[in-house]
């Protein structure tokens, strides 16, 4: 569908669509991305930020929650998670919590990615079900957002949670637990209702059920995401995102060049097919996700900035962030060679 050129400017946001520094060369050769060489080769600016690759949070997450204007330190996203399953913060703190699989390995312990823990809405009932009341007891009202997305009352009388150095469960991936494990005043009462629930959840029929099914078990659950009554509506779409990602806005299943042409659509897209590869480091997968991005997203993209929109295109990896602003006239500059250069550094 050709762009009608009426439609709101985009920023389009990528996580892990740059390549970790120690493969970059390599993916890069193997890539086949011309229109996203043609948008980063011509654009208008371009800015690249670095940060710390062992953090608590992903540079796209905290790009995000910026760019919401989301109130408090962190990434405080759990209430405006809440609004997008429909729950009722009120005026509480909330957190949110997802069931997990800790796997324990040599050395150290790993949480596994979520995407490929496959918790069906039954199992994910029955766990929720039983683990409740523990969270009650404690005054951490539980809510069920859906199998994977769960939240939990942040400040009881006797011990506040909602000042937890928590970790997104993303920023965990591939990465030793150990140092990503939830800090501060509440820490100790954080491993008590932890181990609470791994006792509890360690012969539960719906764990048995799993492992017979060769699943991982469920054996512990995440909080992260603190934050405090409303946030503020935010024009998001995405897609191939996380259950909590995609609540804080809407989720696109089809075609991204008709997206794009919708009257009033969202002024910010964001493309999660990228994370689960590159956190697993499936780097074949990686490049054919880059070249179908290219082809399905970046080309209906690179023609809507020729016939007149202003395209931001937000690039990431774990420790790094590149923007790039690309405009019809940039696109005029037909001395600047198409290249991909500017994924490496």
């Amino acid at each position: 569908m050709p762009y009608n050129g009426g439609m709101t400017d985009l920023t389009l946001v990528v996580p892990f669509s740059l390549p970790p520094a120690e493969l970059a060369a390599d993916l890069v050769r193997a890539l086949k991305a011309p229109n996203l060489a043609a948008l980063l080769s011509r654009s208008a600016s371009f800015k690249r930020s670095s940060v710390d690759g062992a953090g608590r949070s992903l540079p796209h997450e905290r790009w995000l929650a910026a760019a919401m204007d989301l109130p408090g330190p962190g990434l405080p996203f759990a209430t405006a998670v809440m609004r997008g399953f429909q729950l009722d913060p009120g005026a509480d703190n909330w957190l949110i919590v997802h069931p997990v699989h800790i796997e324990i390995a040599r050395t150290h312990l790993l949480m596994s990615d979520m995407r490929r823990i496959n918790l069906v809405e039954s199992h994910a009932r029955a766990l929720y079900d039983s683990a409740r009341p523990y969270f009650d007891e404690d005054g951490h009202t539980l809510l069920y957002g859906d199998a994977g997305t769960w939240f939990m009352r942040a400040a009881p009388l006797e011990c506040d949670w909602a000042d937890l150095d928590t970790a997104s469960p993303d920023a965990t991936g591939g990465m030793n637990l150990t140092d990503s494990m939830p800090l501060g005043a509440a820490a100790l009462a954080y491993r008590k209702l932890q181990n609470e629930v791994q006792m509890l959840w360690h012969h539960h029929p719906a764990n048995a059920e799993r492992e017979a099914r060769g699943l991982p078990a469920i054996n512990g659950f995440w909080p992260w995401g603190a934050a405090r009554g409303q946030a503020a509506p935010f024009a998001l779409a995405s897609a191939n995102a996380p259950a909590w990602l995609a609540a804080l806005g809407t989720s696109v299943h089809g075609p991204f060049a008709a997206w794009l042409d919708q009257p009033g659509r969202a002024a910010t897209f964001l493309e999660a097919a990228l994370i689960g590869p590159a956190l697993a480091g499936d780097w074949a997968d990686w490049l054919q996700q880059m070249a179908r991005i290219d082809s399905e997203l970046l080309a209906p993209a690179l023609a809507a900035v020729k016939a007149g929109m202003k395209l931001e295109l937000v690039l990431s990896h774990r420790s790094g962030l590149v923007e790039a602003n690309v405009t019809a006239m940039s696109q005029r500059s037909f001395w600047r060679s198409h290249s991909l250069e500017r994924l490496l550094g």
